[in-house]
């Protein structure tokens, strides 16, 4: 992997600790924006289709309609040694609209010329003050989801009621199944391996059973809740089951999890925002000491437009 150290562009560095655990690195740019300082045009998002924590803040911004007040870039899939990269050329992908950068990581010394750690999507750039606000997706769908609420449809995907619980959930899910992926793909050592593909299929199996009689994480709301473990959940089968070793069992397998999944992608902005090509493109060719061939697999392509039966289950989409 790659980072910068003081300002320095650097194409190695360790990501996991002496237990051959994966460490992902804390998000550093964390932000807010003033509410005096909300305006639809003002704000920009950095994105890759690939990435599941990009694509919350993606879901976030279809489902508040927000996509004329905030718009968005789109990098390659493909990360080599430079890092996130702009190539309008490609399908899917788009140039720097708002500063012209070829790569993102000019953006992020832009805002910060010592800066030290990765650069990472998604990015919420601010283009008056000609910086980056926020680079943590959870922190980016909270502020779409409140801050920039007028400027939207009237969808609430955090609301008041529901707050802590929807905070709880995030956090539940979290380490063991957002992470755990990672945690699992990444792990140096069997130990590290064991631990948490253990910890990832317990979490999916308890909250199965959840599902069984509610139709979202939270209950009869969708929420931001879902948006966190739907980017998790659709790209499981794809790619974390066989790239990353999550093999124990498919989505597909599961009697709740697997309906849940496909209400959700059937529901406006989840499967119109989900990219599979970038998404098995990116996996497959950008993690060399994954998958060091670097061939992109034919399948399985699980049917995500069969039908569900979850509208029998108490609550609705928001849209």
């Amino acid at each position: 992997m790659n980072q910068f150290v003081n300002g320095e562009w650097v194409t190695e560095y360790e990501a996991t600790n002496d237990d051959g655990e994966f460490d992902r690195q804390t998000t550093s740019f964390r932000d807010t924006v003033a509410p005096e300082d909300v305006e639809a045009g003002r704000y920009h998002l950095y994105v890759c289709r690939a990435c599941p924590w990009a694509h919350r803040t993606l879901i976030t911004r279809k489902l508040l309609g927000l996509d004329d007040a905030i718009t968005v870039d789109y990098v390659d899939p493909y990360r080599d040694e430079g890092g996130w990269q702009f190539t309008p050329e490609k399908e899917g992908c788009t140039a720097d609209s708002v500063n012209g950068a070829d790569y993102l990581r000019e953006l992020y010394v832009a805002a910060d010329d010592d800066y030290t750690g990765r650069v990472t999507v998604p990015v919420l750039w601010d283009k008056r003050e000609d910086t980056i606000v926020n680079n943590e997706s959870r922190e980016i769908m909270r502020l779409l989801t409140t801050r920039f609420a007028d400027l939207g449809n009237g969808v609430d995907l955090a609301p008041a009621d529901l707050r802590d619980d929807i905070d709880r959930i995030l956090d539940e899910i979290y380490e063991p199944i957002n992470n755990g992926v990672y945690r699992t793909g990444f792990a140096d050592t069997q130990e590290a391996y064991d631990g948490a593909v253990a910890e990832l299929f317990d979490a999916l199996d308890r909250w199965d059973d959840v599902l069984a009689d509610q139709r979202y994480l939270a209950g009869e709301r969708l929420t931001e809740a879902d948006i966190a473990m739907y980017t998790t959940l659709v790209r499981f089968d794809e790619v974390y089951h066989t790239h990353f070793m999550c093999n124990r069992r498919l989505i597909r397998e599961y009697d709740n999890l697997w309906p849940y999944l496909r209400d959700l992608y059937q529901t406006p902005g989840f499967g119109e925002t989900t990219h599979m090509g970038h998404i098995k493109e990116h996996y497959y060719t950008t993690h060399p000491d994954v998958s060091p061939k670097r061939i992109v697999p034919a399948g399985p392509d699980p049917d995500f437009e069969a039908p569900h039966d979850r509208d029998d289950l108490a609550g609705r989409p928001p849209v």
